[in-house]
């Protein structure tokens, strides 16, 4: 499982040109699920994010997390993120999970983030409009299989 977090000021996701779900100060966090990902990638990757020190501290540091800091993340699926782009030009998708299955695992990830932050999420499998104003820019990216 792959996800891609960027500290922002402000992020909405829009479908059909209706507004879906908008933070202010949090997380956008493009989140990509792998054919072989499973609930312990989630659990590895809930405690990586909202422990993650991206916000500055009094001193201009960068060393608190959401936690510390409050805010909201809004999640988006973002099956892209598993793109295989070793052969040719067009990317191959065959690591991204589809379906009820990768359905199931986005509802686990954003039901364990909302445990600790306020998560709002995008529309699984929708044609997604995401605007971010991206705070710094900080941008991590964290993948479960690199433990």
């Amino acid at each position: 499982m792959k996800a891609l977090i960027q500290r922002v000021k402000n992020s909405s996701v829009k479908v059909a040109g209706k507004l879906i779900n908008e933070i202010d100060e949090g997380f956008n966090i493009l989140v990509g699920i792998n054919v072989n990902d499973t609930v312990d990638d989630i659990e590895y990757l809930v405690h990586k994010i909202v422990n993650l020190r991206i916000f500055d501290d009094e001193e201009g540091v960068m060393n608190k997390s959401i936690l510390d800091c409050g805010g909201k993340i809004l999640s988006i699926s973002q099956f892209t993120l598993q793109a295989d782009t070793k052969k040719g030009n067009r990317p191959s998708y065959v690591n991204a999970m589809n379906g009820e299955s990768a359905l199931n695992l986005y509802e686990e990830f954003n039901r364990r983030l909302n445990e600790f932050v306020p998560t709002l999420p995008g529309v699984f499998g929708a044609d997604m409009e995401v605007t971010i104003i991206n705070d710094g820019p900080v941008t991590i990216i964290i993948d479960s299989k690199d433990k």
